[in-house]
């Protein structure tokens, strides 16, 4: 205990203790102010209150203890569900968890000695001789009690029944301060962390052979001096274990579907931010984000940006899958969570939202992000806005996607593609169409009425949809091509994983979505960004990930762009594979603007384009993006037609203001390639209309 108390609290008292939240990613008790317990069951030992999404946090601090580094199992565990007592008690629990240091309690240390001559009782605790960890018992006493309050479930109270790593004679048995222990595994955790765990298990799904993995460990230990701590000390037989267990694996963990899924859920819990079974009035929910994403997530979205990738897989898979994405620093889009719902994931994002935004501040309280890029208009933002506190970017890559993908392939004439791409890019944006948007489709299905092949999918397809795109295009700023690029990919990636013919089979089965997702999908990512940071296995790392548009635009040098400033109909960039290859750009600078390059011809977004975009945005030679130009007249709009009435006008100087702020907060986004600035006129002419508005106090 630190410090004295004049009197020790009662158990009746706890709700009474400060809620200790140590801003660190994870924590000990050496970072926890304890209060000594007076009477009851608990009398003596040490307890705090601390948030019950940080009790993970505290288990992995108190591992890493220095002196006897050391791995808590789960001793025991019981719950209880909600509205089962009547009148609970104050430490009454939902959830109460024993962990005990896994040395202990039972002592082997001298049992191969008295083995032959039969003194060898069972444990105290009843669990017999728990095979494959004799070797690891040595009496150790330390054992703590998590209780989840049945009155307040976002609290835990830890109840540290004993702090030192002991036996009962009081003497430490493992760790440095253990003579018996040094210069034996002893003096470490006796198990692997959950990081290594998640590295090898990441290795062996790649397909990196158990021998290369022994390997690159031994290189890893030899690189930092030698082994220096329980994870240095990885062998051959860790590693065969994760193999067992990698190659006995099976998406179906049982016959029916729902209930494997159930299985999976209640076995990877920790990585569980939400689950709504599905009942006759809710919907099935499941959101999942491993440790490894959620480091992802603060790490890149913190500052940066999130970008939604919803409803993939809606013809063919059970239940359409939503994923959110974060750009690292080679622009890649990282997947950091996954929503599995068999609603569309913008009609419950209310129900998940805020448990997701909770667990990424659990960890870190600071965390705050840019921007956050919804694809889909009828997401509702203020639910987004409350969890995550940012601005909003509208982005259409899978509009642009599928008009061009549908152009490609049902209209043979490339200037009649080209002419019909631009015109479907005034529609939504509107530039062309003032308030009703109706008379530019009727004048586009007139104009183009022989393509009928492209106008049936268009009708069929989007014509239902168009308003609700174009009214949220005037009403948010939209993002640039660079993020579009880099969602594309994405899907590109997924698309190729989850859509393999192999699975044709399995495409009706939650639970094989979710073992692809978190096995094979998952391992490629983590080994992108190890590779990436360490430069091992750059042999085997996924090629696609350095062939992503945005991050290809970035390295063509803006001398190999042929712009003419005075014409800029039509833009050339020099192949950089084949210098005699020029590739034409049509409509360049715009979202909408059409490359000849074979990536492009697939329906892609292209290095080209972005390039090119990115050279007219910084040069300022090409006119303001459709969305840009959008945003723009919705403010002029207002700042040339001021109402009369006092009030309104009170309330039209306020939106001037916010619109002017949103202006120059959005810079910033501007320069990480996530939106096109606003031309340096529009911020002028809004200061000078702010001067002519007549002030009421």
């Amino acid at each position: 205990m630190q410090g004295h108390e004049p009197k020790m609290p009662r158990m009746e008292d706890i709700l009474s203790l400060p809620v200790q939240d140590p801003p660190c990613a994870e924590f000990s008790a050496a970072h926890i102010k304890w209060v000594k317990v007076e009477g009851g069951r608990q009398g003596g030992d040490d307890i705090a209150l601390i948030p019950f999404a940080r009790v993970d946090d505290f288990v992995k601090g108190e591992s890493s203890n220095a002196e006897c580094p050391a791995s808590f199992r789960i001793e025991s565990r019981r719950k209880r569900s909600e509205g089962s007592i009547s009148k609970p008690r104050v430490d009454g629990y939902l959830e109460y968890t024993l962990y005990w240091c896994s040395y202990g309690p039972e002592d082997y240390r001298d049992s191969e000695s008295t083995m032959g001559d039969g003194s060898h009782t069972k444990p105290a605790t009843g669990k017999g001789s728990r095979p494959g960890r004799r070797h690891m018992m040595r009496g150790c006493l330390c054992h703590f009690t998590v209780k989840r309050l049945y009155t307040r479930p976002f609290l835990a109270l830890i109840i540290y029944n004993q702090r030192k790593h002991v036996d009962k004679t009081g003497a430490p048995c493992h760790g440095i301060l253990d003579v018996d222990a040094v210069g034996t595994r002893a003096m470490y955790a006796p198990r692997i962390s959950e990081e290594l765990r998640q590295k090898v298990m990441s290795l062996l799904y790649i397909g990196i052979s158990l021998d290369n993995i022994i390997q690159h460990h031994a290189e890893v230990v030899q690189g930092h001096g030698g082994p220096l701590n329980r994870d240095d000390l990885l062998t051959r037989n860790d590693v065969r274990n994760m193999e067992r267990i990698v190659r006995n694996s099976s998406y179906k963990l049982h016959a029916d579907d729902e209930f494997s899924v159930k299985m999976w859920v209640q076995r990877h819990q920790k990585h569980v931010f939400f689950f709504q079974d599905m009942s006759s009035t809710e919907p099935f929910i499941l959101g999942i984000q491993t440790d490894w994403q959620l480091q992802q997530m603060i790490r890149y979205g913190h500052s940066g940006s999130v970008a939604s990738h919803s409803t993939f897989g809606l013809k063919k898979l059970k239940y359409p899958l939503c994923t959110l994405l974060v750009f690292d620093s080679s622009q890649n889009a990282i997947p950091v969570a996954w929503i599995v719902a068999s609603s569309f994931v913008t009609q419950d994002i209310h129900k998940w939202i805020g448990s997701l935004a909770e667990r990424i501040r659990s960890k870190d309280p600071r965390w705050r992000p840019n921007a956050f890029l919804v694809d889909d208009p009828s997401f509702d933002i203020s639910f987004i806005r409350e969890a995550f506190q940012c601005r909003f970017l509208l982005c259409a890559w899978h509009v642009r996607r599928a008009w061009m993908r549908s152009l490609l392939k049902k209209c043979c004439n490339i200037d009649v593609q080209r002419e019909m791409f631009k015109h479907l890019g005034w529609i939504l944006y509107s530039t062309r169409s003032g308030p009703n948007a109706d008379n530019a489709v009727e004048e586009f299905m007139q104009v183009y009425v022989d393509q009928c092949i492209f106008m049936d999918y268009f009708k069929r397809r989007w014509l239902p949809y168009i308003e609700l795109w174009i009214n949220s295009i005037r009403s948010l700023p939209v993002a640039s091509t660079e993020p579009l690029a880099a969602i594309e990919s994405y899907h590109l990636r997924l698309k190729s994983k989850l859509f393999d013919q192999q699975y044709a089979n399995s495409y009706t089965r939650i639970d094989w979505l979710i073992h692809t997702l978190t096995t094979e999908f998952h391992s490629l990512y983590w080994l992108d960004q190890y590779s990436a940071e360490t430069g091992y296995f750059t042999n085997v790392r996924d090629k696609s990930f350095l062939t992503n548009a945005w991050y290809q635009a970035l390295h063509i040098p803006d001398v190999d762009v042929i712009l003419d400033e005075q014409n800029l109909q039509l833009v050339k960039v020099i192949s950089q594979t084949d210098r005699s290859l020029a590739y034409t750009i049509w409509n360049p600078g715009s979202e909408f603007a059409l490359c000849d390059c074979p990536w492009s011809r697939q329906g892609n977004l292209c290095k080209h384009v972005i390039k090119v975009a990115i050279l007219c945005k910084n040069r300022q030679v090409a006119r303001p993006l459709l969305a840009s130009q959008v945003y723009r007249q919705a403010l002029l709009t207002l700042l040339q037609n001021p109402p009369d009435d006092p009030l309104v006008l009170e309330h039209a100087i306020l939106r001037v203001s916010r619109l002017q702020q949103d202006i120059k907060s959005l810079e910033d986004l501007s320069n990480n390639g996530l939106l096109q600035p606003s031309p340096p006129e529009m911020n002028s002419q809004v200061g000078d209309s702010l001067l002519l508005f007549p002030h009421h106090h």
